[in-house]
């Protein structure tokens, strides 16, 4: 037979799983100093540049 689970503990595990998934994606998006915000800031904008230069007009 199998062992009984508490479900207040499986979901408050699966909840803290969550809070540290989310805490990893937001370390990457907005732990960066401020200079390598500027730089994918002008990468971004050097891209748009680049997309609307060939872009053609009918």
């Amino acid at each position: 037979m199998a062992e009984p689970i508490n479900l207040n503990k499986a979901r408050k595990a699966r909840a803290a799983k969550e809070a540290k998934r989310e805490a990893a994606e937001n370390r990457v998006r907005f732990g960066r100093v401020k200079s390598e915000k500027a730089a994918s800031k002008l990468e971004a904008d050097r891209v748009k540049r680049a997309l609307d230069q060939t872009r053609r007009e009918d």
